[in-house]
Order: C-alpha cells, then structure tokens, then sequence
C-alpha cells in the first residue's frame, strides 16, 4: 500500500490542542486561516501520496550510488525535487521576501511529516536547506540573505551542514578544518567533513555548504569555531554560477536504511583550499550551527512521527487482510489476523504512541510561533521557554519511539515483516538512525536535565507540571456520561504520571550539584518520562476535546469515539509505565555506577 496522509488527526490535533486559530490571530500569521490551512495540507497530502510516496520501497532497493566525485541519486528523485520546489513546499516557512509563503511552524509541522511519512531519504534533503536557510536568516548579511535564501526556497540550490570529521563526532571541540583569511575578506578551507547527508547529489545547480572552521590564531575547544558558507559552484557577482570550488565528495556511506540519502565524506581545499565567506563573526560559529541544529532537532523528532505513521499504515493494513487462524471466540473458519488480541494490542500501541507524539510536537510548535510572534513579550518569552524544553523530548522521545513502534511493526507481519520484499523491514531500518543524527537521545537528555531543568531551578518544567494538572482536574470534572469512566480511568493514570515527572524534577534539582553522574545516570528514563506523560497530558486534552464535539454532535462521531478509545489505551497500557520510570531514575543510580571499568 502506498502512503495516506492522516489529514484528521493532523487536522484535529492543530485546531483542538495546538490552537490554529490562536496561531491564526497572532502578528504575521493571518493567512494560516482554517481553510486555507486545510487546503494547503489536502494539497500536500496529494503531492506526497502521488509522487514522493511511491519512490520510497524502489529507492531502498536500488539507492543512491557514488563514481568519480559524482552523486547520482535513485530513479525519481531528481524529477520528484523539481517538482517539489516548483510547487513551492521548500518555502512553506520561510520569508515571503525570499520567496517564501511566511506561514507559522505549525503549518509546516505536519506538512513536514507528510514528507518524511511518504520517503524518508528524499525528505532529508529539504529538512536541511530549511537548517541553512534558519541560520543565514539570523546571521548571514543582508548580501548573503540575498544571494543565497531564494535560491534555496526555490528548489534551485540545496543546503548542508558541515560539522562532523573523522575525530570529532559529537565533541566538537576537537573540529580541525582550518579557515585562513584572504586579502579579498574570503577565506581558503582545508580538511575532512563525514556524515554530510546530501554533501553531493544531482537534484539541484548547487550545493552550499555551511561549514564549521577554525582561523589561524583561534582560541582552542568550541570558542574557537567559526561558520563558513562554502558552495560547491563560486557565485558571481550577479548571482550567477562561476568555477567549480575545491570541495568534492571522495566517497558515500553505506548504511543500515536511509539508503537512499546520500551521506557524503568531503573534503575541502585538496588542490588549493576551497573559497569560503565568513557568516556573522569569527569563534561565533557553533552559536550559529546550533540554530541549524536546534531546527533540525524538531525535524528529526517529526521524522521519528513520520515513519513510525508510516509503519502503522502497513500494519493495520496488512492485519486486516491476513488470514491467519480462528478466531479465539470460536469460528468456523479461519480469520484475518486483527481478531486476535495480541494483534489489535500491537496495532493500539503503534498508533496510540503516534498520535501522542504528534500531537506533542505539534503543540511544541503552536508554542515555537507564539514565542515569536505575540505582540507581549512575557507572553513571547513564556512561550519559547515551553517550546525549548519541549524540543529534546520531542526530538528524543519520539525518535526512540519510532525504533519501537517499527519493530512492533515488523512483528504484526510476522515472518513475512523479516522479508525485505514486504516493506515493513525499511521502516524499522530508516528509523534506527534517527535516535542518533542531530544528537543522540543522550546527548538530548543532558540537554534536558542540565540546560532545560536544573538551569532555572526547574521552574518552566513545574509550570508545565501545573498545565497537567490542569488537565486532570478537567477530566475529574468531566462528570459521568456515557464516556466518564474512560475519562477517569485517563484522570488516574495522568496523575500517577504527573507525580512521577513533578518527582524526577525535583530529584534533578535538588541533586545536580552534589551527585552529577548519579542525576546524569538516569537522564534519558528521564527524558523518556517527560515524553510518556505530556504525551499522556495531549492524549487526555484530546479525549475531553473528542467528548465535547460528540456531545455537540459536530463532526464525524467515528473518529472522536476511535479517539477516546486510543487516548484510553495510552493511558493504561503507556501512561503506567510512568511509575516505574520514576523508581529507575530517583533510585537507580547504584545500578548503573556499579562496576568498575575493568568489570565490563
């Protein structure tokens, strides 16, 4: 089966929990009307589905390929992009001076899912020219802003992110590439940059690259780092394309899935040095980067919803037409495989931990766009604040989730899921890598617990503990109608979990300093614990949302009914692990510090 976009979550979760119409009123964001919102992601919807989606199974097979410097990339790709930048989805967010239709994150949000649902490794592509674009936007001159960012909206030109080498992985303190100025203010590169995920391809004129440098007399470790814009066709003055620059792509990865996404290893300044134009100030460069990273972050996050949607879709789709066994109730005959239990608990699972992350992120950026964009700035800085401690866990949870739901996927196929053939293995394979580019989940972890948490003392996540408890007391109030028993059994369950996190919390703050590696221990149960419950907190907000329209009469009562029985599953199948999350985090420190080196 070929990839259908679920318009209606998408399209509940953006107007029940993340407020669009919220998002509608704020300054710069009046075009994102329901309507025209609707209409654009219906459109994408179709792009997607017709020619994204159905390259996705073939560009695994027969992938991207590298000879003598030259990327080609998998039957498809390359028409599929033109596509793509002529319909203008590479500028959904970004300025309407470049090219661009200026419409709030949360628009782009599930757009950006949709792509990364449909074929993971052609969406990488765009996921980082939207990096590059963010980081010229906030430090790049008004000459580069205007050289470079409509030829990125456009499709024309593609973007990178040079940060990785062979001995700096994820400490980039020890980059080694150096930048030595010129007389003409251009500066020469020279060294090695690995992991450079479409370093080189054939999908569009030119490849620019943003590069992490150090100049001559640098300070050393990471205040010493510099960002450099190093295209692969020197642009002349008229913004035409000039010489061949000296960066080239000497090979490409060969990897376990994103086959089809080229992962350059490039070298810089072979025969010469490759010409390079400083960005915004020297030893600023990491500052810079992380701007890329920080967008590319929440994208990945989207990309770890997208395939896990993706791999449901299969799922469920493959249960209802397999015809395996009798049914367990008694039948005459054999049935398809989602009569029986297991299955159907499989497959809620699969789905429930989708919609819950989607609906998270989501939210997260609703938030991104009201801390940019509301005319208070308390308000502003309220917001962003939200929206940064959600970003590792939306980037981290989901992405672990996605390694989970994908194998649960393989498992409802059975052996025929171990057959590549099938389809549902690729999903398993793609999202493996997402838990580690951009950060790993622990690297996103230490982020939460010593930037996110410990920093303030823990105040924005308590202010978020104080919206669950909010939503709780909305579903103790919620009464007992025809739904109230699941809306209770919701209410217990969130704030079992609700205490556990506001417990975590309090354990970070008041240990970080006299037992760092014992808090730093239990990090990642910890981010995963934030994401099960506030992914619970949306999952309960939906159910009271669903209960509310039914009540009303609006809408299509299949859907809000499905909803509810979902958020229910969540809470006592997800939502419970919660305690025992808290018990491995507060008290399972001794464990993990017990051996000495020489034991392992």
């Amino acid at each position: 089966m070929s990839y259908v976009a679920p318009l209606k979550d998408m399209l509940f979760v953006m107007n029940e929990l993340a407020g669009l119409s919220e998002v509608n009123a704020l300054p710069n964001c009046e075009d994102a009307t329901p309507e025209t919102v609707e209409a654009i992601l219906e459109e994408k919807a179709k792009f997607c589905g017709e020619v994204v989606a159905p390259l996705n199974h073939s560009a695994d097979k027969e992938p991207s390929f590298w000879s003598d410097g030259k990327v080609t990339t998998s039957k498809g790709f390359k028409e599929a992009f033109k596509q793509f930048g002529e319909a203008g989805w590479q500028g959904v967010q970004h300025p309407v001076e470049f090219g661009g239709q200026g419409l709030p994150k949360l628009v782009a949000t599930p757009c950006i899912e949709m792509l990364n649902s449909a074929n993971l490794s052609f969406a990488l592509c765009p996921l980082l020219t939207d990096g590059t674009i963010e980081a010229l936007m906030t430090a790049g001159t008004d000459e580069q802003k205007n050289t470079y960012l409509s030829n990125f909206i456009s499709g024309k030109w593609t973007g990178t992110m040079n940060l990785t080498e062979p001995q700096a992985g994820s400490d980039l303190a020890l980059v080694r590439t150096r930048a030595v100025p010129q007389d003409d203010g251009s500066y020469k590169l020279s060294g090695t940059k690995i992991f450079i995920t479409y370093g080189e391809h054939d999908m569009a004129e030119n490849i620019v690259h943003l590069v992490l440098a150090r100049t001559p007399n640098a300070p050393e470790g990471v205040k010493g780092i510099s960002l450099f814009i190093v295209p692969k066709f020197l642009v002349k003055p008229d913004g035409s394309l000039g010489e061949r620059n000296d960066v080239h792509c000497v090979s490409i990865e060969h990897k376990l899935g994103i086959k089809a996404s080229p992962t350059a290893v490039l070298q810089f300044g072979d025969h010469g040095g490759a010409v390079g134009m400083l960005v915004g100030e020297e030893n600023r460069g990491l500052e810079y980067m992380f701007i890329m990273m920080n967008a590319a972050r929440f994208a990945v996050g989207i990309q770890g919803i997208s395939v896990a949607e993706r791999a449901y879709q299969k799922a469920a789709a493959y249960a209802k037409e397999r015809v395996q066994s009798r049914d367990l109730a008694g039948s005459a005959s054999a049935v398809t495989i989602i009569h029986q239990p297991d299955v159907r608990r499989m497959l809620m699972s699969m789905r429930a931990q989708v919609e819950a992350a989607r609906a998270l992120a989501y939210v997260a950026a609703a938030a991104s766009d009201a801390g940019h964009h509301h005319p208070d700035e308390t308000t502003r800085k309220t917001n962003q604040a939200f929206y940064e401690y959600l970003v590792p866990i939306v980037k981290g949870w989901s992405t672990e989730l996605s390694i989970d739901v994908t194998s649960t996927g393989v498992q409802v196929h059975g052996g025929m899921g171990f057959i590549e053939e099938t389809g549902a293995a690729q999903y398993y394979r793609d999202a493996r890598i997402l838990a580690i580019y951009e950060g790993t989940t622990a690297i996103q972890a230490n982020d939460l617990v010593g930037r996110k948490t410990s920093r303030d003392g823990g105040a924005v996540a308590k202010g978020i503990i104080g919206q669950v408890r909010k939503t709780e007391a909305a579903l103790a109030a919620a009464g007992s109608g025809e739904y109230g028993s699941d809306l209770q059994a919701i209410r217990k369950r969130l704030a079992d979990g609700a205490s556990a996190l506001e417990d975590v919390i309090n354990y970070v703050v008041a240990n970080i300093k006299t037992d760092i590696k014992g808090v730093f221990s239990g990090s990642v149960p910890y981010l995963k614990l934030a994401g099960i419950v506030l992914g619970g907190w949306q999952m309960g907000r939906a159910a009271l949302a669903a209960v509310d329209k039914l009540k009303a009469g609006e809408g299509d009562a299949q859907f809000y009914k499905a909803k509810i029985g979902t958020a229910r599953f969540y809470a006592d199948h997800v939502l419970t692990q919660a305690t025992s999350l808290r018990a491995a985090i507060v008290e399972g420190s001794a464990g993990v510090l017990a051996l000495s080196d020489e034991q392992f």
